[in-house]
């Protein structure tokens, strides 16, 4: 599974003045999923998006080289391709309500593009606008999840601003996951994983470094 970065004994809720009550808001929820017989549909998934490259031209958007398909990844992407498509809605559906906070089903409309990158290739920050959650299922990995040195994470930057790191770089906040407050988190790429969050959440993908391909989907879900 992707590994968020570790935290010490500092992200503990407790705190060391008694009858402090601490209540984390505004939480952005990052989901992760592995697929079910994942081997057997990257295996294909990786096969068709290669053979893809051959023929369409790349789409330039948030891109740092690499190849980008068009959004018509729905169109050819066969069968293995439309379960991780389903995939996502589920999850996308799981982690969404009305503001009750009661269950809803939402009918999605989605689109989706597949990208591969080699040596030096990644995306830069950018966010998905007109979307309400996205989510990137990763085909491929290149040895980047198991080798660090390799790169092409992805990136979050932290939604609340870069204001606290400015100030006081050496400082954070003590509650759980307060140690990258004003900087990013990443996760590391696992093939057969999906990996989904708000659209409108800052990320990029940081430069690949290893001599093989980085091979993943991304989506963008919007209720109807």
């Amino acid at each position: 599974m992707p590994q968020m970065p570790r935290k010490g004994a500092a992200g503990s809720a407790q705190t060391r003045q008694p009858n402090v009550q601490v209540r984390n808001l505004f939480p952005t929820p990052i989901a992760t999923l592995a697929m079910p017989d994942a081997d057997r549909i990257n295996a294909v998934l990786a096969e068709r998006i290669l053979e893809r490259e051959k023929t369409a031209a790349s789409v330039r958007h948030s891109n740092w080289g690499g190849w980008q398909s068009a959004t018509d990844f729905p169109d050819w992407c066969g069968a293995e391709g439309k379960a991780v498509l389903s995939a996502a809605q589920k999850v996308a559906t799981s982690l969404t309500c009305d503001r009750a906070g009661q269950a809803v089903t939402p009918t999605w409309r989605m689109n989706s593009w597949a990208n591969v990158n080699r040596a030096g290739q990644g995306n830069e920050f950018h966010t998905h606008p007109g979307a309400y959650w996205s989510a990137t299922y990763y085909v491929r990995d290149g040895g980047a999840g198991s080798d660090p040195a390799l790169g092409g994470e992805f990136e979050m930057a932290d939604p609340r601003g870069v204001g606290p790191a400015m100030l006081a770089p050496m400082l954070a906040l003590r509650i759980p996951g307060g140690q990258s407050v004003g900087a990013s988190e990443m996760v590391r790429p696992v093939p057969g994983t999906l990996v989904l969050f708000p659209s409108w959440l800052s990320h990029g993908v940081r430069p690949y470094e290893g001599d093989r391909v980085r091979i993943s989907i991304a989506m963008n879900l919007t209720p109807t």
